[in-house]
């Protein structure tokens, strides 16, 4: 690791396996101790959301995928995390590589669970989420003095696939004034008609973030009555983060990647004009 800066950088150890996140896709989002998990790797176990720039960096390591997409043939998630205990004691230096971060929506903690029962030792490397930073690619604070000191991160689907029937829809429409949604398109019209019915009004500004921090992200701002259409006409393909709330408005103002192609912004104080009675 005599190219990173210098810090006691931890040593990924044989029959050790550490589950990194990848962060939300851009290369530059890896943490450096992700980075240094590559570089030491024997095995790597990576996700759908990992991309080859992320992994060149370890060329000398066996790469497993064990991609899950929703929809698609993918690997059990049971045997996943026997693949890591077998790899561990094998003697390997394992890294299990996973898009975002690997404790939110990334079922980290239960292949962490399954490695501490079967006695392998672990370490997690937290990675940057793209609840949070895709959207702050689109210009979108989750947060926002002005509008909201809450933000709620709910998953669009459930073990089986279905929309959440666990999550109590009506209390997060009342409570929360700022909703990410993970892996939600699938059930979006679902979603919205259950916070429309919970008190969210249908002109609630919306925004749809595709293939987050790369360079093909897509964004959509729309409301949450239009929502889904306005994804099936924009074509709009998943993975996907949606964001519900007025924050969603600061995009006007704050989408500096536009403003880096040399646009201005559509509005200097978008939420000005729009105060929280008219928006819902």
């Amino acid at each position: 690791m005599n190219d990173l800066p210098p810090h006691d950088w931890p040593q990924l150890q044989p029959g050790w396996v550490w589950l990194c996140g990848a962060g939300p896709g851009d290369p530059g989002l890896l943490t450096l101790h992700g980075l240094n998990a590559l570089r030491q790797a024997d095995v790597i176990v990576y996700d759908a959301l990992v991309g080859e720039a992320i992994l060149d960096w370890a060329p000398q390591a066996v790469r497993e995928y064990a991609g899950k997409r929703g929809g698609k043939p993918s690997a059990k998630q049971r045997d996943i995390s026997l693949r890591l205990v077998d790899l561990a004691r094998q003697g390997k230096r394992v890294l299990r590589l996973k898009g975002g971060d690997p404790f939110v929506f990334g079922r980290g903690g239960e292949e962490a669970q399954t490695l501490v029962q079967h006695g392998v030792p672990i370490r997690i490397v937290p990675g940057i989420t793209a609840g949070i930073a895709g959207l702050a690619y689109a210009g979108i604070p989750v947060t926002h003095r002005d509008v909201n000191q809450s933000v709620t991160f709910v998953t669009g689907h459930d073990a089986s696939g279905a929309a959440p029937t666990a999550l109590d829809w009506e209390g997060i429409a009342r409570g929360s004034q700022v909703i990410v949604i993970y892996m939600g398109m699938k059930h979006i019209a679902q979603i919205a008609a259950r916070l429309i019915a919970g008190g969210r009004a249908p002109s609630e500004p919306v925004a749809v973030t595709t293939t987050a921090t790369l360079a093909d992200q897509r964004t959509i701002e729309t409301t949450l009555a239009a929502c889904a259409d306005d994804i099936a006409a924009a074509g709009l393909e998943p993975p996907a983060i949606i964001c519900v709330g007025r924050a969603t408005l600061l995009r006007q103002a704050l989408d500096w990647q536009a403003m880096a192609q040399g646009h201005p912004p559509r509005d200097i104080d978008p939420l000005d004009r729009r105060r929280p009675a008219e928006v819902g």
